[in-house]
């Protein structure tokens, strides 16, 4: 288990997660994230749902991408600050592993933060343009 750095500002602690998820580092993702987290991921999104804690985010989300898609990651753009919630905003990019096609669609961000940990997150993007590369 990755140990948080004390200290981190809201910003800085989404900033760190980013930079983690760029790494793959499943581990240092969910080091700030609370254990009653609320994750939803968009209807029409291959991982589409709210996942409640660590573990069924990890496994419902990063793990299904991962292995369904080639390449799949978010490029962060910008963050926003707005203090006890964080918006980031950025792009999907990944190939679909079964059909071979790409995908590029927009995404942004939604974090709210309490106490130094991430208690809920939501996902805004457009979901044909992912359909799209999985037809």
């Amino acid at each position: 288990m990755v140990t948080p750095v004390v200290g981190r500002s809201n910003l800085q602690i989404i900033g760190d997660h980013y930079a983690a998820s760029a790494r793959a580092d499943i581990a240092t993702m969910m080091a700030d994230v609370a254990d009653d987290v609320r994750w939803i991921e968009m209807a029409g999104f291959p991982c589409a749902g709210v996942w409640v804690g660590p573990q069924a985010v990890a496994d419902n989300v990063f793990a299904v991408l991962g292995r369904e898609w080639q390449d799949y990651r978010f490029e962060l753009e910008r963050l926003i600050d707005g203090g006890d919630e964080i918006v980031g905003v950025g792009a999907y990019i990944g190939i679909y592993r079964a059909t071979g096609k790409p995908m590029l669609a927009r995404a942004t961000h939604v974090w709210t933060l309490r106490d130094a940990k991430i208690v809920a997150f939501e996902q805004f993007t457009d979901t044909l343009l992912v359909a799209r590369a999985m037809q």
